[in-house]
């Protein structure tokens, strides 16, 4: 143990009193502030809000949790809705690598058209550096937005033609692939085993269909559950009917093979009776074609070989005052229709003409507008061509006329 002396003692204790009483210093000007402080209390006015939105806080985050879910929900019905629609037209892309391509397609398609407007503004109509950045980034703005909303647009287009083709490709081999089934199990086979022999590669993305029909089976699945699948992922009366027959046949029991004979035979059926009625429709498609592919071209370049033969002969006549001292009524004179003019208006009316002679002739014809598609292009590059070369063979006419 260590002892103090008393001289020591002193010191320390007279230590002690002056830290008490710097400390009893420091804690009354605290003090007096807190007497001289104004009810009002602005940061204590803060504090209190802050303490009394506590628990509206946690009711306001609770909202915006729910509204997050909802959105989170919403996303994923619509990944699920575009990968079905994928997966009806048999393109194995995940939406949301879809995405990332559509665009990185687009900022392509922008960074060449900036460097094409900072070619064209600078080297060849020298425009200043402030309307190139300008116009770019109005170009990155709002041309962005359209070019990636024409890109869907288009992809979707695309998508939707695919699936009416695998569509068409269905119908067409149906009858084939049910008429193989009900012999397999005329021959002793089940069902899903006789619908799995069926498959041949000819029938193409129907025998892929039974295939996932198959898979699905063997794991566990309810057979009539996968074929009311495969009835619904495609958008066909005809598909739809007979896997529907084919559902009721197998929960009443009765002989699957009949049925199947049945159903292909009706099918075939149908097939010639659209024939039979495409065949009798026959005069109005051929004059329709004729109409809008050679008399439309030939007759807008007669109207042009005019417009030119009339402004040269209005050229030689001398204007209204020589028509006027020949004695005729008539007056060449003002500006008129210009041939240039004349020529961007045929083009544009003949490809609107031959846009819609496509659809009509494919309606008439098979009964549906989306196999006049593939028609469009065909019809368009014809009439133009038509149009282009008997302009030149009828204005070789106007040297002979004037």
């Amino acid at each position: 143990m260590f002892k103090l002396r008393i001289p020591d003692l002193k010191k320390f204790l007279k230590k002690e009193q002056k830290t008490d009483k710097a400390a009893e210093k420091v804690k009354e000007p605290e003090a007096e502030q807190k007497k001289t402080k104004p009810k009002l209390n602005i940061l204590g006015f803060f504090k209190k809000k802050k303490i009394e939105g506590e628990g509206k806080g946690i009711e306001y985050y609770k909202k915006e949790i729910k509204k997050q879910e909802k959105k989170r929900v919403r996303v994923l019905e619509r990944r699920h809705k575009l990968k079905f629609y994928l997966e009806r037209a048999g393109l194995g892309i995940a939406p949301e690598s879809l995405s990332k391509k559509l665009f990185n397609a687009t900022v392509l398609i922008n960074l060449g058209i900036s460097a094409f407007l900072i070619y064209h503004f600078s080297v060849t109509l020298g425009i200043t550096w402030t309307t190139i950045l300008l116009s770019i980034v109005t170009l990155w703005i709002l041309v962005f937005i359209i070019l990636i909303f024409i890109l869907w647009v288009f992809f979707y287009i695309f998508v939707d033609l695919k699936i009416f083709k695998r569509k068409v490709t269905i119908e067409d081999v149906l009858p084939d692939f049910l008429q193989l089934t009900a012999s397999n199990i005329k021959a002793g086979m089940t069902i899903d085993r006789a619908l799995w022999y069926a498959v041949r590669p000819r029938f193409g993305v129907l025998a892929k269909e039974i295939e996932t029909v198959a898979k699905e089976t063997m794991r566990g699945e309810d057979l009539k559950t996968a074929l009311q699948k495969f009835a619904d992922k495609y958008d066909s009366v005809l598909l739809k009917r007979s896997l529907s027959l084919l559902i009721e046949g197998l929960e009443a029991g009765g002989e699957i093979g009949n049925l199947l004979n049945k159903i292909a035979i009706h099918i075939q059926e149908n097939k010639i009776m659209r024939k039979e009625m495409s065949a009798n429709v026959t005069t109005y498609v051929i004059f329709i074609s004729v109409a809008s592919i050679a008399a439309a071209p030939v007759l807008f370049a007669l109207s042009g070989v005019l417009i030119q033969v009339i402004s040269s002969l209005g050229s030689n006549l001398g204007g209204a005052s020589g028509a006027a001292t020949a004695g005729f009524g008539l007056s060449f004179g003002g500006t008129g229709i210009k041939y240039t003019d004349f020529r961007i208006f045929a083009v544009v009316s003949l490809i609107i003409t031959s846009f819609f002679s496509a659809i009509i002739v494919a309606t008439i014809k098979s009964g549906n507008a989306k196999l006049g598609l593939r028609n469009i292009p065909v019809f368009m590059i014809i009439t133009v061509t038509l149009f282009f070369v008997a302009d030149k063979v009828l204005g070789s006419l106007i040297g002979v006329i004037t």
